[in-house]
């Protein structure tokens, strides 16, 4: 397997960012994506935002899935505050078990799961969660639920792990050879988190700096 890189490696806040100025989109306004309902709770919406470049490619994904499969989008923008609490949580519940640990080593631990808010590209509208379904919006077999934490689901969470099933695996492979092609970057701990245009995926692109950096949804 190759070398995983965290969010929390300083490599990835190293990478500039020349914020283009994109706007946030809804995703909901097309009718080519399916997107859950899970988060309805989130009454502004915020969820179903992505900036305008990161949803053309999504569409460009879902061009390239073989007949009777469709990207089921889960969560896009996430507002700062939201990605801090979220992080914060994790950490929280990660020192608890782990008090032994120093503060360096619970950052880099949580970051498999949950981006530093400073990092995040959830942030910045360029990640997306997403998996697949069938026509009938039912989600295919991925191997673990989605946002199952490495704790929960035994590293099978990690996108390239092998204690998952045969059908499992193939799914994954067809979910990642849409995005790749369409320019997105996977997160290697988290099957369905992809990305464009972050600071991620500029380090695992060698692009020169990232499009979009974090902001909140006006």
């Amino acid at each position: 397997m190759t070398e995983i890189v965290l969010m929390s490696d300083p490599r990835v806040a190293a990478v500039p960012v020349q914020e283009c100025g994109e706007p946030l989109v809804d995703v909901r306004r097309d009718s080519a994506l399916l997107v859950d309902e899970r988060k309805r709770q989130d009454s502004a919406g915020a969820f179903a935002h992505l900036r305008e470049g990161v949803l053309d490619r999504l569409l460009e994904a879902q061009g390239q899935l073989p007949r009777g499969i469709r990207l089921l989008f889960v969560e896009g923008y996430r507002p700062p505050s939201l990605q801090r609490h979220y992080f914060e949580e994790y950490a929280a519940q990660l020192r608890a078990e782990h008090p032994e640990w120093a503060d360096e080593q619970l950052r880099s631990a949580a970051s498999r799961y949950v981006s530093p808010p400073e990092i995040a590209p959830h942030s910045a509208g360029a990640a997306v969660d997403l998996t697949l379904a069938d026509d009938e919006g039912r989600e295919l077999d991925m191997g673990t639920r989605m946002n199952a934490s490495p704790e929960e689901s035994g590293g099978a969470c990690y996108t390239q792990a092998d204690n998952i099933s045969d059908e499992a695996r193939a799914h994954r492979g067809v979910l990642g050879a849409a995005l790749t092609a369409a320019g997105l970057v996977n997160y290697p701990t988290e099957w369905w988190h992809w990305s464009y245009g972050d600071r991620y995926w500029a380090l695992k692109e060698g692009a020169a700096h990232a499009h979009y950096g974090p902001r909140e949804l006006h």
